[in-house]
């Protein structure tokens, strides 16, 4: 269990998080993660990754989001919440789409992302 973090700073990685995807910068983005760091999320087999809905490591984090930033040229996120626990953050928010997602962050000690899950709406 990670040391608990000021919910002040988790909300802050939380906005930095959203601010960076709207960079589309993928470097800046991934700066935001652990090396080891493990995201899940259905859109993971869609475009052709790991069937279990999981990618492992910075590298392949890299190269799953590198594809889909290929593919969303007007990626956008628009803020909707910010919900914080001791240890991780949960982004929700509205895409270019404006379909709502739910962004669950857990940070190590070190304030990196080491886990995350994309929750989509159902339907």
């Amino acid at each position: 269990m990670s040391q608990h973090h000021q919910p002040s700073t988790l909300a802050a990685l939380g906005r930095t998080w959203v601010e960076a995807w709207n960079t589309g910068d993928l470097e800046r983005v991934l700066a935001l993660y652990d090396e080891a760091a493990v995201m899940t999320s259905d859109r993971i087999p869609a475009l052709g990754f790991d069937a279990s809905g999981t990618v492992r490591g910075k590298e392949a984090l890299r190269t799953y989001w590198g594809k889909a930033l290929g593919l969303l040229p007007e990626l956008h996120f628009s803020l909707i919440e910010l919900f914080v626990s001791p240890d991780s953050v949960v982004v929700f928010y509205a895409n270019e789409r404006g379909k709502k997602i739910c962004e669950y962050l857990r940070v190590n000690d070190a304030g990196l992302i080491v886990q995350g899950s994309a929750n989509h709406l159902v339907g």
